[in-house]
């Protein structure tokens, strides 16, 4: 896989919750650390997503907001 994006974590897929249209897919990047995603149902499909297949959570750096307390 060669992307552009700076941050792409290395997951499992953990849940995947098919929708009517779009889908949630739960990956765990660390043991208890989450990242949920929602994807268009097709994408899912078209990825070939399932329970415990490898994936990437790739974040846009544009789009992660950071704050604190």
């Amino acid at each position: 896989m060669k992307i552009s994006a700076r941050n792409a974590l290395k997951a499992s897929v953990k849940k995947i919750e098919p929708g009517s249209i779009n889908t949630e897919v739960v990956l765990e990047i660390a043991p208890g650390v989450e990242i949920t995603a929602i994807i268009t149902k097709h994408s899912a499909e078209t990825l070939g997503l399932a329970e415990g297949k490898e994936a990437y959570a790739v974040i846009k750096s544009t789009d992660v907001m950071v704050a604190v307390e």
